[in-house]
């Protein structure tokens, strides 16, 4: 049997490199970037960013960003993107501070198997800018649980803790099991 250790330990997952695109969706696009050029240079965005289950979750400000646009040129290439079927949007939080994620038409593009595609509105890959955050995304070192993936192995490290144990109550002697000598030996 060949042996199946993985070679990385503790990495994430890998998104993919790869989307799949129907040749209907390309000319669809194509029209998009003809009378809408920014709206198509956003969907490039969305389609670039999202995860296998087609959906991405990231403020206006980090689509102006990576657009390189205003935030008003987003919120209007969104309402294009929407009307026009290209994407759905889905409200994550309060309408006041929350925030929107994006799902590609899974008829436009997607990047898993085409069995998958009805979960796209249960996942979705969160995009987040140091710009927007209150304190530094490189904070403290956080208290992590390890998480075995699929082909991943245990691998025990360090001394441990010792086993749990009670110490005796005063005055008592704890009650030991004990192998008791038979009579009629």
């Amino acid at each position: 049997m060949a042996d199946q250790t993985p070679q990385k330990y503790h990495q994430p997952a890998n998104r993919g490199t790869w989307v799949q695109t129907e040749r209907a969706g390309h000319e669809a696009w194509a029209m998009l970037i003809n009378k809408h050029p920014k709206a198509a240079q956003l969907l490039h965005i969305l389609v670039a960013h999202m995860d296998e289950k087609a959906a991405l979750v990231a403020s206006h400000k980090l689509l102006a960003q990576l657009c390189d646009v205003s935030i008003m040129t987003i919120r209007r290439s969104l309402v294009v993107l929407v009307e026009q079927n290209f994407i759905q949007t889905v409200r994550v939080g309060s309408e006041r501070g929350g925030v929107l994620a994006y799902i590609i038409n899974s008829r436009i593009a997607w990047a898993d198997s085409r069995e998958n595609l009805k979960y796209a509105a249960f996942n979705a890959r969160v995009l987040v800018t140091s710009s927007e955050q209150t304190e530094s995304l490189e904070g403290p070192e956080l208290k992590q649980t390890p998480i075995l993936a699929p082909g991943d192995l245990q691998m025990p490290h360090g001394p441990g803790l010792p086993p749990p144990a009670q110490d005796s109550l005063d005055g008592l002697i704890p009650d030991l099991p004990a192998a008791q000598k038979s009579e009629q030996m």
